[in-house]
């Protein structure tokens, strides 16, 4: 029996959510209720999709993305974890973690009266990450799609001394037209430009995106609204266990040398990141728990 077929004789709901094989014959799960629907890679538990019904997707994925075993993919929602940016000691160490390109585990899967759909993935220890990541720390990802989109990120320290956790959850929101979006809910706060040396600025208004934009906003724990009017909506997203926000557009000139963002990808994407990052890493006691909690949902 295939692992697919494992998967599916264990975790599927009829109707609702079923595995198959994805792109470059990666596990994928996928999710259609009444609600919505939405896909995602087991390779690092990243949501692909995610779409009300009668919308258009949310949730951003490149044309361009490559979908290879041990690589991450362009769009969705990568997992950045247990570090964010370069690594502070080891510059060798892949950027962001490697929770967003090595397998998770499907623990759990439910359907709610309420016409929901949810499902439970693990991400343990395992030899080769512990050459990077020594610390007993096991990550889960609880997902709920429905009209809204929930994701939790539940970071356990089951070591014996505390550790530093920097995580994000690196989402990338599908826009009309990035140049006429705005950003709301950061005005006043902080924010370290990293196109600007890492040089720290307050935020006047809203934001807007005009350029190569690349900032960590920090004590942000209200919600932030993408106003996208050539899209005719609102993307409004809540948190909870977040201190950090990133916006990120590489604008064209990077988008080129990227490579798998698509000809005009960069207009079509605004990454509006929910992190600990920066200042705001967090320090887990042993025994303790961490919760990065979101919710996407759209207004007209």
């Amino acid at each position: 029996m295939s692992s697919v077929e494992k998967l599916n004789k264990q975790f599927a709901i009829p109707g609702q959510l079923r595995f198959s094989a994805g792109p470059a014959g990666l596990p994928r799960l996928t999710i259609n209720n009444r609600q919505a629907s939405a896909e995602v890679l087991l390779q690092g538990a990243h949501l692909t999709h995610w779409a009300p019904v009668g919308e258009q997707a949310v949730i951003w994925l490149s044309p361009a993305a490559k979908f290879a075993t041990g690589k991450s993919v362009r769009g969705g929602v990568p997992i950045c974890w247990p570090w964010f940016g370069p690594h502070a000691f080891m510059p060798s160490f892949p950027a962001h973690g490697f929770a967003r390109t090595t397998d998770w585990e499907v623990t759990a899967s439910r359907q709610a009266a309420d016409g929901t759909t949810g499902v439970s993935l693990r991400h343990a220890p395992t030899e080769k990450t512990r050459e990077q990541w020594p610390h007993n720390t096991p990550v889960e990802l609880h997902l709920t799609v429905g009209g809204s989109l929930d994701l939790e990120l539940v970071t356990h320290n089951d070591g014996p001394s505390p550790v530093t956790i920097g995580q994000a959850l690196h989402t990338y929101f599908a826009v009309g037209d990035v140049r006429q979006v705005q950003v709301l809910g950061l005005e006043d706060c902080t924010y370290i430009d990293k196109v600007d040396g890492g040089r720290r600025k307050r935020q006047q208004d809203s934001v807007t995106i005009d350029r190569e934009v690349d900032r960590v906003y920090l004590g942000t724990a209200g919600d932030c609204v993408i106003d996208d009017p050539a899209g005719g909506r609102r993307i409004r997203i809540r948190k909870r266990g977040s201190h950090s926000t990133v916006v990120w557009n590489p604008w064209q000139d990077k988008a080129r040398q990227m490579g798998d963002l698509g000809d005009d990808g960069h207009l079509r994407m605004l990454c509006v990141e929910s992190c600990n990052a920066a200042d705001d890493v967090v320090t887990l006691a042993p025994g303790g728990e961490l919760r990065l909690w979101v919710s996407y949902s759209l207004e007209s």
